[in-house]
């Protein structure tokens, strides 16, 4: 490895490597321990990758999405790993969502947009690419720039409405 390991992650290595044959295994450990060996945002999390940060607590870190999809996007993300937001526990998702407004406003302010999106997929088919929970902030400036979102109005159908609000809500735990 050309990159020299801290202590703690040479301890994990070292331990997992000797006890731990099994990829599956060495997954649900890594996991316990709150990283995944082949996360990017795990690896910037641990600062074995650079990132723009803008933000950063015991939960929380948030950082300047290399792409830029509009100037100050930004990327808020629990240092926890979690694979996304559906399988966040309700004390984890809290830490990230009370740091989403703060964080949005200093964007606003620093980059003087006229709004925000305020995005979060889940999974690959929602356009989720980094499987590591995370908000995207995107600075909105005018209509011309280069965040294109469609939404398909259908005609209301109330009794399907009725239905499927009901299977949901007796689904809710």
């Amino acid at each position: 490895m050309g990159t020299a390991l801290n202590p703690a992650k040479r301890l994990l290595f070292k331990t997992v490597s000797s006890v731990l044959q099994s990829p599956l295994l060495y997954q649900n450990l890594a996991k316990e321990v709150h990283f995944m060996t082949d996360c990017i945002f795990c690896k910037i999390i641990a600062g074995d990758i650079p990132a723009a940060k803008v933000y950063e607590d015991e939960a929380v870190l948030a950082f300047l999405d290399i792409s830029q999809v509009t100037p100050g996007h930004t990327l808020v993300v629990p240092k926890q790993h979690f694979r996304n937001l559906l399988d966040m526990d309700g004390s984890s998702s809290s830490q990230l969502f009370e740091r989403v407004p703060q964080i949005a406003r200093k964007v606003m302010k620093v980059t003087d947009a006229a709004g925000m999106n305020i995005i979060n997929n889940n999974e690959e088919i929602a356009g989720q690419t980094v499987f590591h929970t995370h908000v995207h902030l995107v600075p909105r400036y005018d209509e011309n720039d280069d965040l294109k979102l469609t939404f398909v109005a259908h005609e209301p159908d109330f009794s399907e409405l009725s239905r499927l609000a009901a299977e949901i809500s007796q689904a809710i735990d």
